[in-house]
Formats: C-alpha cells, sequence, structure tokens
C-alpha cells in the first residue's frame, strides 16, 4: 500500500497520479469499497498540489473508478470492480504502439518547429480551439485531436512523416476505444497541444521535443491507468 501513496515526481504528474491510482484499483490493492485518505493527506504522501489530485480524482471519478459520497461518512471510495473484456491484440501489444508513436512524433515536433508555414500554425491553433469546444464530445475531440497530430507531420513538409503519423495515429484510435474519456483528461490533454503550438510560433524546436514527449507519456499513463 505504500508504494501506491508514494511521492510523484514527474511533469505529467496528473496522469501518473491517475495511472497510480488505476492501476492498484485493477490490481485491487485498493479493493472494492476502499475509502481513500482525506484529500490532504494523499497530497502530502504523492507530493502533489491538491488542483493535481483533484483533477484525477475527478478523472476517475468519471471513468467509473472511483465514487464520491457526500455528507457525513463520506468521502471517495473505490467502485465495485468493473467488468473486463476479453484480451485482444491491440491491448497486448499497446506499449509497443506508444513507443512507436513516440519515436516518430517527437522528431515530427522538432522539425514542425523549424519548419511550419505560418498558415499550418494557424490551422493547429484553430484545431486546438476545436478541441476546447469538444470536451464533452468525444467523437468530435478525437477527429481534430488526429488532424492536429497529422497537421504537425504535414508542417515538416514530409509526406513519409505523415504517412508514419497517420499510421500510428490509427494504431492509438485502436487503443483508446478500450477506455473512458473524461473531460479533465481531455482540457489536460488540450493544453499540451496549445504549447505545442507555442512551441512553433516562438520556433523552439527543443522546447516542442519536451512538450511533445511529455504529450504522449501522459497518454501512455492514461492507458495504463483506465485500460482494462
Amino acid at each position: 500500500m505504500d508504494a501506491v501513496f508514494a511521492p510523484v515526481q514527474s511533469t505529467t504528474a496528473f496522469e501518473e497520479t491517475l495511472e497510480r491510482l488505476g492501476t492498484a484499483i485493477k490490481l485491487e490493492l485498493l479493493p472494492p469499497g476502499t475509502r481513500l485518505p482525506p484529500e490532504r493527506d494523499l497530497c502530502e504522501q504523492l507530493g502533489i498540489a491538491r488542483s493535481t489530485l483533484r483533477q484525477a480524482l475527478t478523472a476517475l471519478v468519471q471513468s467509473g473508478h472511483l465514487h464520491a459520497v457526500r455528507g457525513r461518512g463520506g468521502g471517495t471510495f473505490v467502485a465495485d470492480a468493473p467488468a473486463q473484456i476479453a484480451a485482444r491484440s491491440e491491448l497486448v501489444d499497446w506499449r509497443e504502439r506508444c513507443d512507436v508513436r513516440l519515436a516518430v512524433e517527437v522528431g515530427v515536433a522538432y522539425l514542425a518547429a523549424e519548419r511550419a508555414e505560418p498558415a499550418a500554425i494557424d490551422l493547429l491553433g484553430d484545431l486546438v480551439g476545436e478541441m476546447a469546444a469538444s470536451d464533452d464530445d468525444f467523437a468530435a475531440y478525437r477527429r481534430a485531436d488526429v488532424r492536429f497530430h497529422v497537421g504537425l507531420a504535414e508542417a515538416t513538409g514530409s509526406p513519409a512523416l505523415v504517412a508514419a503519423t497517420t499510421e500510428s495515429q490509427g494504431a492509438m484510435t485502436d487503443l483508446i476505444s478500450y477506455i473512458a474519456h473524461p473531460p479533465e483528461v481531455l482540457a489536460w490533454s488540450n493544453a499540451q497541444h496549445a504549447r505545442l503550438v507555442d512551441c512553433l510560433i516562438k520556433r523552439d524546436p527543443a522546447l516542442a521535443m519536451k512538450v511533445m514527449a511529455d504529450h504522449l507519456r501522459g497518454t501512455e499513463h492514461v492507458l495504463a491507468g483506465l485500460l482494462p
């Protein structure tokens, strides 16, 4: 149990907290009905801000892993174990799919920050706006999300990178169809999209690589926490 609530030290604290708690729930290190410690205590144990913890708890409530009870005797409790689904190839090799995406899209971010034309940057900014308006409609959010990542590849001027990014996005779509998509998670992810656009505006390829790496690692943490 101590490992579940050990300090989180990362630029992806929100996603890592979500993964830590989601995995503990799936493994029944936190069995159904378990009441989580008070927020103040959890923040101290995990070494994170209360706002970060609340975002992670909200996402886990919305995904069905936790439920909140108000009033005397209330708190945040682990929900009944969700129904499991049969193993599928998409789940067996999900980390490899994430590795391929990381290898492709970190390089794409670097080259896009060096080469993107103003019109391409404006289009990416518009897609960030579309995603911000669609955090309660995952299908619409995901369409804009795919267009954003492929748009970054198009901004490099490399057809090969456009093809590789399109393929990796298709593989990720298969994976994320198995998890819930709480608005908290989508809003957090889209804030990183906005940072990537800012890197392109400022012509900062090194920072673009870092932001993209954090973005993709964050997705991995969410998948690890929420995949069945």
